[in-house]
């Protein structure tokens, strides 16, 4: 079948001229900033400052934390600092994916460097899980063999650390959190706020009651609040590594709708995926009547996809069926074009129904 190459090189700013073969390329309606103003993921120039403001913040209360944690000798808000490491180097990170994302396409990187926010997202959520891991481990041990923990020190340090908090998950909801390279950070952020609420209680309860397991207890919740974050965005980043099709469009119901079109006769080798947050990608093969104009039915796909899908970036190639094709039911013939790696099930159109040439 057409391959996304021909697309590719157009948006790496070579375009390529199909001279022999006038309606079997690819689209290029995807279109990129330098193709008619439309951008996929992250701007860096929007986003950053509202990061860089919030890893200021982030950093600073950060040391604070960790030696008034110490002097306390309180496990959750050393984990809490910990988090907040994790927080610190989840938005150094997003920061430089930013940057990466926004490099323009050239030589043998067709698409430029935009999964690198993928990438970011999907080392936030490792990391989520390994600290999640490890604050259990410990917690648990304490719960058997819990320390004095200076209550009063953990109370105010956990009340500032959720005024920080809240107000760097606030500077990070302005940016672009369609992103998961953003929602990554902001996914660190947020359950670092919930996590000093969990602290502030248990400080609270140690210097009420004396209960020392209290500190351990938040930090368990501090633990699941980690594995809940992390799971979600190692899940969401690897769906778009193992090109899944996005969450809500579903392959088979889109084959169904574009075999539907008038004139089609059957589509074929159907791939949907992320290339990167926000921008899913279509390629496939269509066959049509005799007679049909395979521009037009490109172009009507095309825009169909777009206003239904909000599928931008499609690969159709569009061919005239071979006439054992317009018989219901009937196979493909042998020297009809079609890729040897075949995803499903064809999608029949209403058109095999007549016979003949149109």
């Amino acid at each position: 079948m057409g391959s996304t190459r021909e697309h590719a090189h157009e948006e790496a700013g070579h375009p390529h001229v199909d001279a022999g073969h006038d309606h079997g390329a690819g689209s290029g309606q995807g279109g990129h900033d330098a193709h008619g103003g439309h951008s996929h993921g992250v701007s860096a120039d929007a986003d950053a400052r509202y990061l860089r403001t919030a890893l200021a913040l982030i950093a600073a209360f950060m040391v604070g934390e960790v030696v008034l944690g110490v002097s306390a000798r309180s496990l959750a808000l050393i984990s809490d600092a910990g988090h907040m490491l994790t927080d610190a180097a989840s938005l150094a990170l997003a920061l430089l994916a930013m940057r990466l994302a926004a490099r323009p396409a050239k030589g043998a990187l067709t698409f430029g460097l935009k999964r690198a926010e993928i990438l970011s997202a999907q080392a936030n959520g490792i990391t989520l899980l390994g600290l999640g891991a490890i604050f259990t481990y410990e917690a648990v041990r304490r719960l058997f063999s819990p320390p004095d923990v200076q209550g009063g020190i953990v109370l105010v340090t956990a009340l500032v650390g959720i005024v920080v908090n809240v107000l760097a998950a606030w500077l990070i909801s302005r940016a672009n959190r369609s992103s998961l390279n953003v929602e990554g950070a902001y996914q660190h952020i947020l359950n670092d706020a919930w996590a000093f609420i969990a602290t502030a209680v248990s400080g609270l309860v140690v210097m009420v009651t004396g209960f020392d397991r209290a500190d351990a207890i938040a930090t368990l919740v501090v633990a699941v609040l980690m594995f809940h974050a992390g799971y979600g965005l190692v899940r969401e980043s690897g769906r778009i590594f193992l090109e899944a099709a996005p969450a809500g469009l579903d392959p088979d119901a889109i084959g169904g709708e574009l075999a539907a079109e008038g004139g089609v006769v059957e589509v074929h080798d159907l791939h949907v995926w992320t290339i990167t947050s926000g921008y899913p990608a279509l390629s496939a093969h269509v066959l049509v009547r005799e007679g049909m104009d395979c521009h037009a039915v490109r172009v009507r796909l095309e825009s169909s996809l777009r206003s239904r899908h909000g599928i931008e970036h499609t690969t159709l190639q569009v061919d005239h069926a071979s006439p054992e094709l317009y018989q219901l039911g009937g196979s493909r013939d042998a020297e009809q074009p079609h890729c040897n790696d075949a995803h499903g099930s064809p999608h029949r159109g209403t058109a095999q129904e007549h016979t003949g040439s149109s």
